[in-house]
């Protein structure tokens, strides 16, 4: 089926420089794989409509168990070299329907910024091609036998990253004719004369390659962990509101933070009208100063009709991480007369917590009519009021 916006992980490796341990896309990085990480990085943005894997014919067990509970089309067998796996991969997406874009984007870089992800799609609206890139900035030397022997001018030079993006066709066309051993898809793009735009890169989308890398993205995940034991707090915290409203309409069920309840009636709105979800995304939005929902998800965007309101509070968790945030509690109000909430509270508590990946005890959920006044009071719509409490660290909070 056409899905617009596409992702290709490329899984297949064996990562023989990362150490012991099997393919490092399978190894365990906090309390999930590396690919699991960058999997769920790029299923969770808004814009990405799917995400496909290249994986080893050797992994299918490794590779279901890492995204158990995720639905992602199946994967494909990946080919001798990089380039044979990126094309299997784009034919694989041609034979369902093909897209309009595609992020092409290595397992090995679990670590990939929300914000990365926009300015590439930005770039794409105009360009054939994309690439986030950090200029180098470190002077540079040649060497042999263990001696310098020049200099190397640094103006002009990048260090590239992945996930690079292009358009499907031209990509695809690019790869059916490109040189085995092509290391990487913008050097296919040059190939086949598709122009590449540079946008800005993120020093935290890094490539696990060594040991070392490992211990780097450790260091990553503990600084969205709670401090040591009788450690000094190194984090500012910060806490916002979010509140909503839709009115009734036709229907038979509802979502309500992020589960259907049947009811008589349906909340109106543009997307599924989920008033819980939409007043927690614009309260953590609000603890990183990023607007609000509607200035991320523009109603008068036909790409939002209908859609599922988890996408946009999975957007804005992923946006207080980008920001080094933790996410330490979140307190949801619910204003209505009917339908009762108390028997779905813990059921949405739960699928809170899922959604932003913290314990259910840090999530809050209460419901209150009022007493038959105002709009809700007549049964006219319901109404919900969210708090959310996030540690940043300091120098995140300087403008």
């Amino acid at each position: 089926m056409h899905a617009p916006v596409q992702v290709l992980i490329v899984a297949a490796g064996r990562g023989f420089r990362a150490g012991a341990g099997g393919p490092k896309q399978y190894r365990t990085l906090g309390a999930q794989t590396v690919l699991r990480h960058a999997v769920d990085a790029l299923h969770s943005h808004p814009r990405i409509d799917a995400v496909r894997v290249v994986i080893h014919p050797d992994d299918a067990a490794a590779y279901a168990a890492a995204v158990d509970g995720l639905d992602l089309p199946p994967p494909v067998h990946g080919g001798a070299t990089r380039q044979a796996s990126v094309r299997a991969g784009l034919e694989a997406i041609a034979s369902d329907g093909g897209a309009k874009v595609v992020l092409i984007h290595d397992a090995a870089r679990p670590f990939v910024p929300q914000a990365m992800i926009d300015r590439l799609l930005a770039a794409l609206a105009t360009q054939p091609g994309a690439t986030p890139a950090l200029a180098v900035v470190d002077s540079l030397r040649r060497g042999a036998g263990g001696l310098v022997e020049a200099s190397i001018e640094r103006t002009g030079l990048w260090r590239v990253q992945t996930p690079q993006g292009f358009a499907f066709d031209a990509i695809l066309a690019a790869h059916r004719n490109a040189s085995p051993d092509a290391t990487d898809d913008v050097e296919v793009a040059r190939a086949a004369g598709i122009e590449v735009a540079i946008v800005d890169g993120d020093e935290r989308a890094f490539k696990l390659t060594v040991t070392e890398d490992f211990r780097r993205a450790e260091a990553v995940l503990s600084a969205r962990t709670l401090p040591a034991a009788g450690t000094a707090p190194t984090y500012i915290s910060r806490t916002a509101s979010g509140f909503d409203v839709h009115r009734f309409g036709p229907g038979d069920h509802l979502w309500l933070g992020g589960i259907k309840i049947a009811y008589s009636l349906g909340l109106v709105g543009h997307s599924d009208a989920d008033v819980a979800l939409h007043a927690l995304t614009d309260a953590l939005l609000g603890t990183i100063g990023a607007g609000d929902i509607g200035s991320h998800f523009p109603p008068s965007d036909p790409q939002w009709k209908g859609a599922a309101s988890d996408r946009f509070l999975l957007h804005a968790r992923d946006l207080v991480r980008d920001a080094g945030g933790i996410i330490d509690h979140v307190d949801l109000t619910i204003m209505a007369e009917a339908p009762k909430v108390g028997p779905h509270r813990e059921t949405i508590r739960a699928r809170i917590a899922e959604l932003l990946e913290i314990a259910v005890s840090n999530v809050s959920v209460k419901a209150t009519t009022t007493e038959g006044l105002g709009f809700t009071g007549r049964r006219e719509g319901i109404a919900a009021q969210a708090l959310a409490s996030v540690r940043l660290a300091p120098q995140a909070t300087q403008t």
